[in-house]
């Protein structure tokens, strides 16, 4: 390390942020630039700690601990310390397709499994990696760079989500002519509808590196599900291999009485058609306003925090979310050692404006939602909630239990639901009669990565679950590699 010194004699901070206040008032990014000069100083935080966790992307208790895809982390923050900021892009882009994704999206496992973090708060990996991408952008160093030679085979990729946009990028490095579908009317997938615009700027940051990859000569072909608007046989007849990268977008839903009334949404059509109306500079029929309203948000959870966000921005009346999980601690529990993803409590974006609005964070643990009642109209106006218990059923499962007495009403006009999803849809997987695992995913070895159908290959959410953006990385680039390892008998691919 350049700074043997650097993490006892400097303290962690963070970039400026506008104010929560401020923010809500447009869709903008709110993160500020930080001096190169502090970042400078953060990079040298990073210690020789001579076994660093931080890259490690293992799994420890169900959640990574370290980085998934393994950035050379120590490597790039020793070089940003010595102010080669084009070396350190270098070395990111070796595991990393697009740092300029995770650096503003990922939960930062790296940041909970880093050494320095034992006794004092972590290096502020993310915000190093966030500053190296857009530098390289600045600077003019990310630049399409289309390969040499192509070997003549055709590639079929299906969802241009994480997954497949690093699928993409890596087939068409190794030279195969790359064909992704999306259904959506624009590339992206979940970058592109699935995160607001506040956390990712989709005309700045996605649309920037999908421009590129085109120019690398990856075509995206929109508007067309693959199984319904064109038959899936096609692909198995038309290209010498087929990635299916489709994500796990079947909602978790909540029957309960009511669940059928106007004002009851799943979180993920909120979100979207709100991004397209962005996008589109106005309000289609389509979207779906909480302006005036009382908000009811079900469920925690990433997708939970950007619909709070959301229904700040557009001018909610109240807001309330409610999670059935107990409110975390401060500070790790016994059971939640490092280099373990640090569950504690914590103020994400969106509860940081509803403080600043409201006074207070919106989140009501251990609760959930009984029935939703309705008007003369059909119209939600009021969600009947109950305080929660985890206790052992019979077979000696946690389960969650009402405590009787515990009855509220809540008023709400609009009711999100953000409680997960359940695993891919199955139409595609159904027309190629692929064989699924026991959670209605696709089944293909991790690794490998190989369905029942030679020649075809899943990667992402579709066949591992819900899961980060990062673990995407890791498995559209991995299903790249073996997919170019079945076209041409071996690969370079990493």
């Amino acid at each position: 390390m350049g700074k043997p010194t650097g993490f006892i004699e400097y303290l962690r901070e963070l970039p400026p942020e506008q104010s929560a206040i401020e923010r809500i008032r447009n869709w903008d990014e709110f993160h500020l630039p930080m001096p190169e000069d502090n970042l400078r100083t953060q990079a040298a935080r990073c210690m020789d700690c001579g076994t660093p966790f931080c890259h490690n992307g293992t799994v420890i208790n169900r959640m990574a601990s370290g980085c998934p895809i393994n950035n050379l982390i120590p490597e790039w923050n020793d070089l940003v310390y010595r102010g080669l900021w084009k070396e350190a892009l270098d070395r990111l882009h070796k595991t990393n397709n697009f740092p300029e994704f995770t650096g503003r999206v990922c939960p930062a496992p790296c940041e909970g499994s880093c050494v320095l973090g034992i006794h004092d708060p972590p290096v502020t990996i993310k915000n190093i990696e966030y500053s190296i991408a857009e530098r390289g952008w600045q600077e003019g160093w990310i630049v399409a760079e289309p390969p040499a030679e192509r070997t003549g085979k055709k590639v079929a990729i299906v969802g241009s989500g994480p997954a497949g946009l690093c699928a993409a990028a890596q087939l068409n490095k190794a030279g195969h002519w790359v064909t992704v579908f999306e259904r959506e009317d624009r590339p992206g997938g979940l970058l592109m509808y699935g995160i607001p615009n506040m956390k990712l700027d989709k005309q700045k940051v996605v649309s920037r590196r999908i421009d590129l990859l085109e120019q690398e000569g990856v075509k995206f072909i929109c508007n067309t599900a693959v199984g319904q608007d064109l038959p899936a046989d096609r692909l198995l007849q038309e290209f010498d291999a087929v990635v299916l990268c489709i994500g796990a977008g079947k909602p978790r839903d909540l029957p309960v009485a009511g669940r059928e009334l106007k004002g009851v949404h799943f979180a993920m059509d909120f979100l979207t058609a709100n991004t397209k109306a962005i996008l589109a500079g106005s309000r289609n029929n389509e979207f779906i306003s909480a302006a005036g309203k009382d908000v009811v948000i079900i469920g925690g959870g990433d997708t939970g925090t950007d619909c709070v966000g959301t229904s700040i921005r557009h001018g909610c009346t109240s807001l309330v979310q409610l999670e059935i999980m107990p409110r975390p601690p401060q500070e790790r529990a016994a059971d939640n050692p490092w280099p373990e993803y640090p569950k504690v409590y914590r103020l994400d974006y969106g509860q940081e404006e509803a403080v600043a609005k409201f006074g207070n964070d919106p989140r009501v643990y251990l609760n959930t939602a009984m029935k939703f009642e309705g008007d003369s109209n059909g119209q939600v106006k009021a969600v009947h909630t109950v305080q929660i218990e985890w206790a052992e059923d019979d077979a000696g499962r946690f389960v969650p239990q009402h405590v009787p007495g515990t009855e509220q009403v809540m008023p709400a006009q609009l009711v999100l639901l953000a409680m997960g999803f359940l695993g891919p849809e199955q139409p595609l997987i159904d027309a190629l009669e692929l064989e699924r695992d026991g959670r209605s995913n696709v089944k293909a070895d991790y690794g490998q990565y190989a369905t029942s159908i030679p020649g075809v290959f899943a990667a992402g959410d579709c066949r591992r679950g819900q899961s980060l953006v990062v673990w995407a990385f890791d498995e559209g680039r991995g299903a790249a590699r073996e997919c170019d390892r079945y076209l041409m008998g071996s690969t370079d691919l990493p």
